[in-house]
């Protein structure tokens, strides 16, 4: 790899896998952040949009990893708002300073909630529909803003939507849930058939690198996720596995917990504050969340490679 490369989001859970891999391809590296800087690292911020071109300044390629947190539905205006700021505003300024400074490829690692949510399909880029949430409209928002920017300063650029990333060092949902099942507070869930996508970071590291490599991918937006896709109770089972905890052979009806959420969503308009267990927790755990990632197959060759036992075994052990 030649020329130096800028990693925004590089102290974060992805970042810091990219920007460790970069660096043993022998990739000279600087990480932007919003803290005070180390040792190759720069001071910037993507709400303030003269502090970016520094810091894309001599740079040939641009991973832009950072950005606000997708969460729950939003319980106020200002986290809505913040997502609009952050994920399109920050997006569109950093791109715009690359293109100015003459960055060759810009990666851009957006989400799948940049699309409609698939129902029971397993959706592909091209799927119908627009974003429901704050944080996906501003995700698509951000990936209009990269490709125009890429159009106009002759930029190569790259929108990535990774499914679910999981691995050591993450702390989402799925690490959450981890730690209850293996206190055994998680209760054994139905069988619904459903699908949810999933990626292991390492797998999303492999393909940021292969797309910033590959003339191909120009212009492109890629699905990166696992080609299987497990349901809420085989993600269940396979937990309890990884803990070492022996299989159940019995689930809480889903009536049971379909009451429960409901409880949950009464709850929470009453206290404004999130609960643990509402419709929304559920549906996570028991309605389809897949994605397909076949375009980047076909087209660059790219498949995910570590398994769902493998990646929960890497996330809850650390190898």
């Amino acid at each position: 790899m030649t020329g130096a490369v800028l990693v925004s989001g590089g102290r974060g859970f992805i970042g810091r896998r990219l920007v460790a891999r970069l660096r043993q391809d022998g990739a000279d590296v600087h990480v932007m952040t919003r803290g005070l800087p180390g040792p190759s690292e720069i001071q910037a911020e993507l709400t303030r949009p003269d502090t970016l071109p520094p810091a894309c300044s001599g740079v040939d390629t641009v991973y832009h990893c950072a950005g606000h947190a997708h969460a729950f539905a939003c319980l106020a205006a200002d986290e809505e708002a913040r997502h609009w700021q952050v994920n399109f505003e920050g997006t569109r300024a950093l791109a715009e300073a690359a293109g100015q400074a003459g960055v060759r490829c810009f990666v851009f690692l957006s989400s799948v909630k940049a699309q409609a949510e698939p129902g029971e399909l397993c959706a592909d880029e091209d799927a119908p529909g627009v974003p429901d949430s704050a944080y996906g409209q501003a995700k698509r928002a951000a990936e209009e803003a990269v490709l125009e920017a890429g159009r106009r300063h002759g930029m190569r650029v790259i929108n990535l939507r990774p499914a679910m990333v999981f691995g050591a060092g993450g702390r989402g949902n799925l690490e959450r849930m981890a730690a209850l099942v293996r206190r055994g507070l998680f209760p054994p869930l139905p069988e619904t058939g459903n699908r949810r996508s999933m990626v292991h970071v390492d797998d999303l590291v492999a393909a940021m690198r292969l797309v910033a490599g590959d003339p191909r991918a120009a212009g492109r937006t890629y699905i990166i996720a696992h080609a299987q896709a497990p349901s809420g109770r085989g993600l269940y089972d396979a937990l309890r596995h990884a803990v070492g905890l022996p299989p159940v052979g019995w689930a809480v009806p889903r009536a049971l917990l379909l009451a429960a959420a409901r409880c949950g969503d009464l709850l929470q308009v009453l206290s404004g504050r999130r609960v643990p267990l509402d419709s929304e927790a559920l549906g996570r755990l028991l309605d389809s969340a897949c994605y397909s990632p076949q375009r980047i197959d076909r087209e660059l060759g790219w498949r995910a490679v570590v398994s769902l036992e493998a990646g929960l075994w890497e996330m809850l052990h650390g190898a």
